[in-house]
């Protein structure tokens, strides 16, 4: 025990007598350890406990946010580039090479003056340039941005889509989601276990559709899981007030076509459809729908068509006309035609259509009355008295 204290005790003195700018941070990025160079070059800036991305500039943070996922777990060196606070309370160009221990789950690093035309300052520029691009959009859009390691602790939480859900850009980091939201987070272990998902649920009040994007490492293992979330309450509430109109739109629509060709039972088996106004195919084919299922659910022996209000009608709607009289046959019942105006019937002529099997009548009248005849029992003749 006495020697492991010792080995303790001289790799801090290594540490931190170092000429290097050494550091040894927590997996969650807190400096624990640095040497005295890193500490004369940083400056008051620098505390046990600090965050490391907190040295950087803000417009550089999200490139060592980034490049942090891949030193969680791996043991691969990372190289970070980027503008870190000096002891003058400025910011100058540094380079920053980090590596993961898997054993202690500390992570150890180092930062250099970044060298002149290493490439270095070039990709500073291309990551500053992407990271406002990243920012201009997540605070100027209803989004919300984040990100999630293995066991589900927010690594990064941003968007101006948080405001609508009553929460601060980076309030969840450090929280578990699946402490914050339980079972409804199915789509988060899909992800981990390598799915890109895609979909809507509603949390907070707000519905959001989101992509979410697991992010592996080399070896293929998940890593960290990245979300894209979009707040679309907006445009559901809008989707469900159009389906409500469609919905009124039709009901009224139905209502319409009922009250166009309104069946009416004037007798125990004696159904009437009176049409009136303008007759065309489709309204021909709804009434032809409506009074075939009345016959067969009321058991009708008659259906009366009253065209006495039909002014006009097409070729087709004459030959439907003609259709809806026999297909009332197939059903064991009698369909009977009343009341055609002389247009109509010139039309039914000029088609050449057979009407010798069909009862025409005058009016509606004489086609009940035909129909009250025939369902009105002849009475038997008496036997002649002896």
């Amino acid at each position: 025990m006495a020697d492991a204290n010792g080995a303790l005790s001289s790799l801090d003195d290594f540490i931190a007598h170092s000429p290097e700018m050494l550091f040894v941070a927590g997996g969650d990025g807190a400096l624990l350890r640095w040497s005295d160079a890193l500490g004369q070059t940083i400056g008051p800036a620098l505390a046990h406990g600090t965050p490391l991305t907190e040295l950087f500039h803000p417009e550089d943070r999200g490139a060592l946010t980034t490049r942090w996922e891949q030193v969680r777990g791996s043991t691969a060196p990372v190289h970070v580039h980027g503008r870190v606070m000096s002891a003058e309370r400025s910011y100058k160009p540094l380079s920053c090479v980090v590596r993961g221990a898997r054993q202690d789950g500390l992570v150890y690093g180092s930062f250099r003056d970044a060298p002149i035309g290493d490439g270095a300052l070039d990709e500073l520029t291309e990551l500053r340039a992407r990271d406002r691009m990243l920012r201009a959009l997540i605070h100027a859009l209803p989004i919300a941005v984040w990100a999630v390691d293995p066991d589900g602790t927010y690594l990064y939480h941003e968007g101006k889509g948080l405001e609508a859900s009553g929460h601060r850009p980076g309030q969840h980091v450090g929280a578990n989601i699946f402490e914050l939201y339980g079972d409804a987070m199915g789509a988060i272990t899909r992800a981990l276990a390598g799915d890109h998902v895609h979909g809507l649920a509603e949390a907070h009040g707000c519905v959001w559709e989101s992509w979410i994007l697991p992010l592996g490492e080399t070896t293929g293992q998940v890593s960290s899981v990245l979300g894209f979330s979009l707040d679309v309450t907006e445009a559901q509430r809008a989707q469900q007030a159009l389906q409500t109109k469609l919905d009124v739109i039709e009901a009224q629509q139905r209502v319409i076509r009922e009250l166009a060709a309104p069946i009416i039972e004037v007798w125990d088996g004696v159904l009437a459809l009176p049409m009136i106004g303008v007759v065309d195919s489709a309204r021909t084919a709804d009434a032809m729908e409506s009074l075939l299922d009345a016959i067969a659910s009321r058991g009708a022996r008659f259906a009366v068509l009253d065209l006495t209000g039909v002014q006009m009608v097409d070729t087709k709607v004459a030959d439907h006309l003609i259709k809806l009289v026999r297909a009332i046959q197939l059903l064991g019942a009698e369909g009977i035609i009343c009341g055609i105006r002389p247009t109509v019937a010139q039309t039914m002529v000029t088609l050449g259509l057979d009407l010798s099997a069909i009862v025409t009548k005058a009016n509606l009248r004489a086609g009940l009355m035909h129909c009250m005849q025939r369902l009105t029992p002849r009475a038997a003749p008496r036997a002649p008295s002896s």
